[in-house]
């Protein structure tokens, strides 16, 4: 089968296309036949290197960790009824650009018929990603809220989330005033530079902050919590945060301030799955979106990332086999 493989970190021009043996279904897992594959943070974090500190991991490795398609075989103490479903997957830390995928069957999710593959992987990590990212910032619909790197599909599904709860006061970091224009459409009420400047009538603090990008300016935008304010780092793009973050905490201690980690890792399968799954039949419904920037043949892996490592993606890029 066709898979892509990182055989250099670094840039994209380190991914490769390969010949690889089509995998085998293991006690409890399943094979899936991909229809779309997405692309996104976490893979480009890996192919960076990135994380190699924290997670090492193998020259070869195959990224990718969701897909939608067809479940084709199953292993032993795998129900055989699901052969032939269509499926959404969560393959792991990698396994997922590739023409066919195997993943656990504790982290599959049955797709809608008229929810396309396209827009199950657009949704399908990122929905319950800032479903329980805000849960776990006690958003409450009277907050003010600010969301950092909202132009990905994380901060995107988060936005919508926020303002489908009730939240009055919803600002967003992004890169351009285009950007910004369609984040409104959204929900966003304030659109802010990457620095969070840039509009006059945004408030300079805020009760919640979800943060998708980590890097050097986190310390800048825990100065911009509320007292009691909470920020969730959910995302790391630009990178781990500074060391002295801690003391940046401590600095302002008597405003209570908190500051929290969160992965989907924590949150028990049942409960994310069942959040998956209502996502994924609100978007058949209008009620939350699905957004695409383009879908690409799984040969232009590289030219996604690159697309990603300059910015320009709005939303979720899509593979397809």
């Amino acid at each position: 089968m066709r898979a892509v493989a990182i055989q250099r970190f670094g840039d994209p021009t380190g991914m490769a296309m390969i010949e690889a043996p089509c995998p085998i279904a293991e006690r409890g897992q399943v094979i899936i036949e991909t229809g779309a594959i997405g692309v996104g943070g976490v893979d480009a974090m890996i192919r960076r290197g990135t994380v190699a500190d924290m997670h090492p991991m193998p020259v070869g490795l195959i990224p990718g960790s969701e897909v939608a398609g067809v479940v084709a075989a199953v292993g032993a103490d795998v129900d055989e009824s699901w052969i032939g479903r269509r499926v959404w997957a969560f393959t792991g830390v990698g396994g997922g650009y590739t023409e066919v995928a195997k993943a656990r069957v504790g982290d599959i999710v049955p797709i809608p018929d008229d929810l396309t593959f396209t827009d199950a992987v657009a949704i399908g990590s990122a929905g319950p990603v800032a479903h329980f990212a805000l849960s776990h910032a006690h958003f409450g619909s009277a907050d003010a809220v600010l969301v950092r790197g909202a132009a990905g599909s994380i901060g995107i599904a988060t936005v919508e989330l926020a303002a489908r709860a009730g939240a009055q006061i919803i600002a967003v970091t992004t890169s351009s005033t285009e950007r910004g224009t369609r984040l409104r459409e959204f929900g966003a009420t304030h659109v802010l530079d990457r620095a969070g400047n840039g509009d006059a009538s945004a408030p300079e603090s805020f009760d919640v902050i979800v943060d998708v990008i980590g890097g050097a300016l986190v310390p800048a935008f825990i100065d911009r919590l509320a007292p009691n304010g909470r920020m969730v780092l959910a995302g790391m793009v630009a990178g781990p945060v500074p060391s002295d973050v801690g003391s940046r905490l401590l600095r302002g201690f008597q405003l209570s301030r908190s500051l929290a980690t969160f992965s989907l890792d924590t949150v028990p399968a049942d409960a994310t799955n069942r959040v998956r799954r209502e996502q994924f039949v609100a978007v058949t419904r209008g009620g939350l979106s699905a957004v695409v920037q383009d879908v690409l043949p799984l040969d232009r892996a590289a030219d996604a990332h690159r697309l990603m490592d300059a910015g320009q993606v709005f939303g979720r890029i899509v593979l397809t086999p």
